[in-house]
Formats: C-alpha cells, sequence, structure tokens
C-alpha cells in the first residue's frame, strides 16, 4: 500500500485531523498564501464542476435564468437593511484605496493616501444588496415577475478559524434570487428549492438530510424564514448543507422595488434567495469517506471507473489494450466516465492505492493471464470487495455496480444517522446524551433566551425545526413550558 495511505491518520484517533490530511493527499485542495484560503485542485474542482452541472440543470428545470452580479458593494447599499447589515458586519472586508506606489523611503510598495475611493467597497459576503438595488431597474409591471435569477459566484467573509471546504474566507457558490408579485408565489419557491437541495443531496450525494425551519436566532439576516437540510457527519456533528430564505418585503422596502399590479396599483415586490456553496465537499468527504481515503458517490465521480491493465512487457500491454478498447468505447456511450491508466510511470499497486485514496467507485485489473481467461478483477470502492468476473458483459456488470454502490452508501449514512438520534425529555439527560454526539430530539419552549442558555451551557444549537418532525406537544426540556414539538439539537460544523 502506497505511503500516502499508512500515513493517514485513523478517523478514530482524530477525525479532525483525518479531514485534514484526506482534503491534501486526495488531491482536492491546499492551502493557499492567503490567509483563510485555499486553491482547490483539479480533482477536486471536477468534483465541485460536477455538482454545479447537475444543480445548474435542476435550477433551470424550474425556470431559472444565469446571471452575473459585481464582486464590489458599496457599503451605502450593504447600509440599507440594517438587520442585514448586522448580520454580516463582522466579516466584511473593505476596499479602501484603488492604487498602489513605491515607498519614497524604499521600502517597498505602499498603499498610496492620495487614491482613496469617495465610498469605500465591500468585497460581497452575500449579493442581496447588489442585486436588490439593480432589480430596481428590471422590474416595473407584474409582467416582468417572477424573476427567478442564479449566480455561480465567489464570496469572502472574514472568518477567524478556517478549514479547507467547511468554513473558508473565500469560498464558491451559487445564489438564487426571485422576486415575485404574491407572498404566496415567494413562500412556494422558498420550499421549492429547500425541496430541490434535498434531493441533489440524496440522489446525487447519498447524503441523507433533514428539512427544517431555521430558528428566530439562527435563520439568515434580513429574512422572515429560513428553511434548511441538515446532515450528520461520521462524528455526530451536523453541518447546515443548504438553506433557502423567505425575505419578504424587506430588501424590497430598503431598495424601493415596486411593480404596478393588475389594477394598475404600486405595490412591493416579495422576495426569496437560496444557496449552497463547496462547504458541500466538505459534507461529501465526512459523510462517506474511510480511513483508506475518499468514498465518492458514483454519481458524483470525476472518474467512475478506473482500468488498469498489469503487463510484464509493451506486447502485453497491447494485447490488453486491443481486448479492453471495446468496453471502453460502450462504457463511455453509455455515460459512464472511465479511465484507463496504462502509463509506465507508476507500478500496479500504487496506482491501485491512488485511486482507493481518491474513492474512484469501481476499479477494474486485467493481465495477459485473464485474457486468455476471459475474466477481470472488479473492486467496489465502498466496501472493498473484490471478485473475478467474466469479461464479457462486464459493461452492464460496471453500469449495475455503479447503482448499487450509490444506493449502498446513502443506507450506510442514514442507518448511521438514525443510530446517532435519540429523544431527551428532561435537561440533566440532554447534558449527557449531547456529549456523545449526533441529533438529539427534546421539546423547546420558542424563546430566544432558552436557546441561548442551551448553547452557552452545552455548545449545542437548534439546527432546526423539523418540516415533519414529531408534533407531539411537550414541555420544553429546560423550562417546563409548553412545547409545540420537538426540534433537532446538535454541534455543528
Amino acid at each position: 500500500m502506497a505511503k500516502e495511505l499508512k500515513d493517514l491518520t485513523k478517523r478514530a484517533d482524530d477525525y479532525s485531523q483525518w479531514y485534514n490530511e484526506l482534503v491534501v493527499k486526495a488531491d482536492l485542495a491546499e492551502q493557499s498564501p492567503v490567509r483563510g484560503c485555499m486553491v482547490i485542485k483539479p480533482y477536486g474542482y471536477a468534483i465541485w464542476e460536477k455538482m454545479q452541472q447537475t444543480l445548474d440543470k435542476m435550477f433551470k428545470e424550474t425556470g431559472v435564468q444565469n446571471a452575473y452580479f459585481p464582486l464590489l458593494i458599496p457599503k451605502s447599499f450593504l447600509c440599507r437593511e440594517a438587520e442585514h447589515v448586522e448580520g454580516f458586519a463582522k466579516e466584511c472586508a473593505v476596499v479602501t484605496h484603488y492604487r498602489l506606489k513605491n515607498d519614497p523611503e524604499g521600502k517597498g510598495v505602499i498603499v498610496d493616501p492620495d487614491a482613496k475611493l469617495e465610498e469605500e467597497l465591500i468585497i460581497r459576503p452575500t449579493s442581496e444588496t447588489i442585486i436588490w438595488g439593480t432589480y430596481k431597474n428590471w422590474i416595473h409591471s407584474y409582467r416582468d415577475l417572477p424573476l427567478l435569477i442564479n449566480q455561480w459566484a465567489n464570496v469572502m467573509r472574514w472568518e477567524m478559524r478556517t478549514r479547507m471546504f467547511l468554513r473558508t474566507a473565500e469560498f464558491l457558490w451559487q445564489e438564487g434570487h426571485c422576486a415575485h408579485a404574491t407572498a404566496e408565489e415567494s413562500e412556494a419557491r422558498t420550499v421549492e428549492m429547500i425541496n430541490l437541495y434535498a434531493r441533489f443531496a440524496e440522489k446525487y450525494m447519498a447524503m441523507p438530510v433533514i428539512k427544517g425551519v431555521k430558528s428566530a436566532n439562527e435563520r439568515f439576516a434580513g429574512a422572515l424564514n429560513t428553511y434548511t437540510i441538515e446532515a450528520m457527519m461520521q462524528d455526530g456533528k451536523a453541518l447546515q448543507a443548504g438553506t433557502s430564505h423567505n425575505l419578504g418585503q424587506n430588501f424590497a422596502k430598503a431598495f424601493d422595488v415596486t411593480f404596478v399590479n393588475k389594477d394598475n396599483k404600486p405595490e412591493l415586490v416579495w422576495a426569496n434567495s437560496w444557496g449552497v456553496s463547496t462547504r458541500l465537499m466538505g459534507a461529501l468527504i465526512m459523510t462517506h469517506s474511510d480511513d483508506n481515503g475518499l468514498v465518492l458517490p458514483p454519481h458524483l465521480a470525476p472518474i467512475q471507473v478506473v482500468i488498469v491493465p498489469i503487463y510484464k512487457n509493451n506486447e502485453q500491454r497491447d494485447q490488453i489494450t486491443a481486448h479492453i478498447e471495446p468496453i471502453l468505447t460502450k462504457l463511455k456511450e453509455m455515460g459512464i466516465s472511465v479511465k484507463y491508466d496504462d502509463a509506465d510511470n507508476r507500478r500496479p499497486g500504487f496506482k491501485f492505492a491512488d485511486y482507493e485514496l481518491k474513492g474512484v467507485p469501481v476499479r477494474l485489473a486485467i493481465g495477459a493471464r485473464d485474457i486468455e481467461n476471459g475474466t477481470v478483477e472488479i473492486m467496489r470502492r465502498d466496501t472493498l470487495e473484490k471478485s473475478e468476473v467474466p469479461l464479457e458483459g462486464i459493461e452492464m456488470r460496471v453500469r449495475d455496480l455503479l447503482e448499487e454502490i450509490q444506493e449502498n452508501i446513502f443506507r450506510k449514512a442514514l442507518a448511521h444517522r438514525e443510530s446517532m438520534t435519540r429523544t431527551v425529555d428532561t435537561y440533566d439527560e440532554f447534558k449527557a446524551e449531547i456529549e456523545k454526539g449526533g441529533f438529539i430530539l427534546a421539546h423547546w419552549d420558542g424563546t430566544e433566551e432558552t436557546e441561548q442558555k442551551i448553547k452557552e451551557e452545552t455548545k449545542a444549537t437548534i439546527r432546526c425545526i423539523p418540516l415533519d418532525g414529531d408534533t407531539t406537544p411537550g414541555k420544553c426540556m429546560v423550562t417546563g413550558k409548553p412545547s409545540m414539538q420537538r426540534v433537532i439539537f446538535a454541534r455543528n460544523y
């Protein structure tokens, strides 16, 4: 086995260290010279591209169109919605000057004090303000609605504690911003997008999620309501995987975005926004991967199948290649991404270890003797099981195995979540159970004071009020006051 795998920390020994090492050793990303920022490497970006392409198609099927808005936002724009600016003020990076000059004392380059901007600019932490400033010019009549816009972009939030993919100062994401004529239409779109995210997470990422509503303390700054999908990682911590926000008319009021309705009367528009980010990469890693490296769901794997020839000389290699080429063609025609690795610069054992580390779902190994016998060795990454199977019909076997792996890793993740989800009725019981990790279902009286007390004393937050949760009334575990349903608590990333 390759040295990379021998050196990979075990999850049971240090889960955080295992994650950090795996991101680097699997060639997903590395730290950049800029504090808190990362370089996403080609293999990591290929996974993100598959996520992006899949989501983009799903968005467009609902009528969404893509656009692009400026990276820099006038500070006055950010200040127009009070709750919004308060929520992001501590994370903003600010541009104050537009030029450098040589230091007259010969100490390098300095900011030119004569090049100060008349108005400071914010590097976008999110784009509601610049987009709604633009929508004022786009929306005039009910005929302009609904306006369904998404942008793929980068954002910057000056995080103090960073971890690649999970929390970085700069990250990639998509943000949808929709304008509607009625509150009902806007709410329907808000719910539609959180359901879309849940389908993507479960069908493509093989990651089970719980859909719910955020508490007032946890909702997006400036939103009336925030819907979320919450996932559980292998260490029992929660990860917010996607959100959709009902913004009401707050941003329309702030930027005076009105339309003339069918009765020829002016009205403020209704808004929602929704987004996911490269944090999904972190979720993908931590949901499925093991002590041998990545385990990628076939629906998102850049390489779904790798074929490694085993040969002693060029004549054997050419013989194997001649047998493999028709199989490669058929697999590609079936829409399966396949790589034939006949490079001489690495031994087969190293190749096996490398593709295992990178989570390639299916590996085929074939040598001269296999050609004679009409067989091939097949290995599935999720269980590491190997078997010798007939070479004839291998394409259909591979196709079926990819779907089997996709379903298996989802079932495994779901079983893990269910085993780590518990119900408690008292605060003492809660304090003991939260130390074990996982999701805790408990009654809460609905007040911000109680929520804050729990967070301060246990470091656990309300992940969501489940949309399909237990609605049996009860009493708050902390105050004993009435509670309409159980909510989900967890420690989180």
